[in-house]
């Protein structure tokens, strides 16, 4: 240990631990420090090792683990957008929500509701690593006691649908349950690059009842990423808006590893376009999902999951800059 000190003394660039070589170290999210102390941070980045809400493929609770190791290889700075989130922001990674009573799930969704319960009274943000796609309904359930808030959710699915062989609580019907709780506006969710086919022909049917703004991957090419982004950040406006982010909007090509891979997905860029078009929000949260390290055998899903976390830490970084300003 005296030696490691003397020889870090002798190389000051080296002082910050984000600054080792990336293939050292016990894996945090984004080599930031480990605390549980909430009073400390601005951005509160954990884990919810949660997957009791799969229809299809498990594995996803081991998801948090996988996005940790891969994002050893994220940088301080963000070069395309000249983001410096460290500087911004007080972040660390508080760890993992992970239930002691996960084969109960309306119980594992209390006791994740009550740890994010906790960082939203610090007065941190939530940047969540899953999981599968239910968890961020209990998240929700903590963010949004001051009441509804905006959505985007970039995703192949909806996720309202409802009852699915005898359970109410999924991860296909996280916002179909958001809405009916009162947690989101739904007119001021959108919903963008949903696919695939459906066992029903009015699936999601609950989202255009309730005016939730469904932009298909068709629509989205059509229209052009600029413009649908545009659309987006234009419905929220300035409300207070959860950003989920579900890696398998991406094609299964690029993001394999998931439990409901759908072709004809968007890609690895403009997974981080369409995140980086988001910069103008006021957002409170938010999570990515649906990492499945067991169908990811070269990392690359969960190096993509970590890329779009580091997007979306830079942005949440750049709403503690403006909170404190203003």
């Amino acid at each position: 240990m005296n030696f490691r000190r003397q020889m870090l003394s002798q190389f000051p660039e080296l002082a910050d631990p984000k600054s080792h070589p990336r293939f050292t170290g016990i894996p945090s999210f984004m080599r930031a420090p480990f605390t549980e102390n909430l009073s400390d941070l601005d951005i509160a980045m954990c884990g919810v090792p949660y997957d009791g809400g799969v229809t299809n493929r498990t594995g996803t609770r081991l998801g948090p683990r996988d996005v940790r190791i891969q994002s050893t290889m994220m940088r301080c700075y963000n070069q395309a957008t000249g983001a410096a989130p460290y500087e911004k922001a007080r972040i660390g990674d508080i760890g993992d929500a992970w239930p002691v009573m996960p084969f109960e799930l309306e119980h594992a969704h209390k006791e994740i509701e009550s740890y994010f319960a906790e960082i939203k009274e610090a007065g941190a943000l939530p940047l969540a690593v899953g999981g599968d796609h239910s968890m961020t309904l209990p998240i929700l359930r903590a963010m949004a006691k001051d009441g509804p808030v905006a959505l985007v959710q970039i995703d192949a699915h909806c996720d309202t649908g409802g009852m699915y062989q005898g359970s109410e609580h999924h991860h296909g019907s996280s916002f179909s349950a958001a809405v009916n709780e009162g947690l989101i506006d739904p007119k001021k969710s959108v919903q963008i690059g949903i696919r695939g086919g459906t066992i029903v022909p009015d699936l999601w049917k609950f989202s255009y009842d309730h005016g939730m703004r469904v932009i298909t991957i068709d629509e989205l090419y059509d229209m052009g990423i600029v413009a649908a982004m545009k659309e987006a950040t234009d419905i929220v406006g300035d409300t207070p808006v959860y950003v989920t982010f579900d890696i398998d909007s991406l094609d299964p090509a690029f993001a394999p590893g998931t439990g409901t891979p759908e072709i004809g997905g968007i890609t690895s860029y403009e997974a981080l376009k369409m995140v980086r078009s988001l910069k103008d929000l006021n957002i409170i949260g938010a999570d990515i999902v649906e990492v499945s390290p067991p169908f990811d055998p070269s990392g690359g899903t969960a190096l993509i999951a970590a890329t779009v976390m580091f997007e979306l830490m830079c942005l949440m970084a750049d709403c503690v800059d403006r909170n404190k300003a203003g």
